[in-house]
């Protein structure tokens, strides 16, 4: 059946993450003597796994207070820098732990000074055997072309990185803890749902005029939508931070686009996104929220029911609504989404290079 294998997988979450979460019980310590005297996080990815680590990103800087980047690992591989990473903890993200740029990008952070610490869905991979530490997560085999499970695992393994970092990581264990029920209620209620069918025709009738956003600890749920509509559904779309999108691309939102908001129920920036829906209709635009709180829900034209999970939780589930309409909006448009075109599990960032400067896109790994 077309599109069993997605749909499978998307519904095989609530495992993979209580199967993660007992695997990475109690790495917190390890985590801590691993960072101990290093002021700097400094994560390495790509494709989605890139998107995971833009929430690590926020997750570590808001709620362990420690400073995180994003690295470019073409500063490694092409360019052939050296850095002064003496006080970095370097977190490199692969789903298949193969990933040959990763890997690369990972030994030359350790020559440069860093301790190392692996997220990957394959122990005994090349990223984990390297790493100073491995949380390897349980995803299982992962068969359809875009990442669900593997994705959502990630986060999870993140999650728990970084309450590794925190002084009273106590809450955020708590709320971890809540997140596989969660995803799993979503599931159930979304399947065959009225809003998710309302939803889907949003998405169908504005295919070239799509724009993705979200801000803070969403920022990375955001991408990751618009990552999925573009490689599963053959969609152009626009991602943008809240911030980014105010700064100049908005000027271009009229009535011909749809504008796919992703928010959380509570935190800080509520109000913000209250108001960007509001400011969107007002441009003409067709707005669908992703979650978010009642008063974001009446902002928008529609919305896919959110988790309820605290802020710093929440991205795990919020890209579950997102992946079951996207599914849905792909089999409408008869297209198979656990094999879009022109994409392979294994695509190279560079496919003529030959050398350990190769890497590939890893939201299409397969471990």
């Amino acid at each position: 059946m077309v599109g069993q294998q997605m749909l499978t997988e998307i519904e095989d979450q609530p495992r993979a993450l209580r199967a993660t979460l007992a695997r990475l019980e109690g790495v917190e310590a390890e985590v801590s003597r691993l960072a101990a005297g290093r002021r700097h996080v400094l994560f390495v990815a790509r494709g989605s796994s890139d998107n995971a680590a833009l929430y690590a990103r926020y997750l570590v800087e808001s709620r362990a207070g420690i400073q995180a980047a994003m690295a470019a690992p073409s500063v490694a591989t092409h360019y052939g820098a050296r850095v002064d990473l003496s006080d970095t903890l370097v977190v490199s993200i692969s789903q298949s732990g193969r990933t040959e740029e990763i890997v690369a990008t990972q030994q030359w952070a350790r020559e440069c000074g860093a301790a190392t610490a692996a997220v990957t869905n394959a122990a005994g991979s090349p990223l984990a055997d390297d790493a100073d530490l491995a949380l390897v997560t349980e995803a299982g085999p992962e068969l359809a072309v875009p990442a669900t499970k593997s994705y959502t695992t990630q986060l999870a393994a993140l999650a728990v990185l970084a309450s590794g970092l925190m002084a009273d990581p106590t809450g955020l264990q708590r709320d971890l803890a809540r997140v596989p029920d969660e995803v799993e209620r979503l599931v159930g209620a979304l399947r065959d749902s009225g809003e998710l069918a309302a939803a889907v025709l949003m998405l169908a009738g504005a295919r070239d005029h799509t724009i993705v956003s979200g801000r803070g600890l969403l920022l990375g749920t955001a991408m990751e939508v618009a990552l999925k509509l573009e490689e599963t559904c053959l969609s152009p779309v626009r991602s943008s931070s809240y911030a980014d999108l105010r700064h100049g691309p908005i000027s271009v939102v009229d009535s011909d686009m749809l504008a796919v908001l992703v928010a959380a129920q509570d935190g800080p920036l509520d109000d913000a996104m209250v108001g960007l829906a509001l400011d969107l209709r007002r441009r003409g635009a067709r707005v669908l929220g992703i979650g978010g709180t009642a008063a974001f829900a009446q902002a928008c034209e529609r919305t896919l029911p959110g988790p309820d999970l605290p802020e710093q939780v929440a991205p795990i589930a919020a890209i579950v609504p997102a992946q079951i309409a996207i599914h849905g909006l792909a089999l409408g448009l008869g297209l198979d989404p656990d094999a879009p075109r022109g994409l392979a599990k294994v695509t190279q960032t560079d496919p003529h290079s030959d050398d350990a400067t190769a890497g590939s896109r890893d939201s299409k790994e397969n471990p």
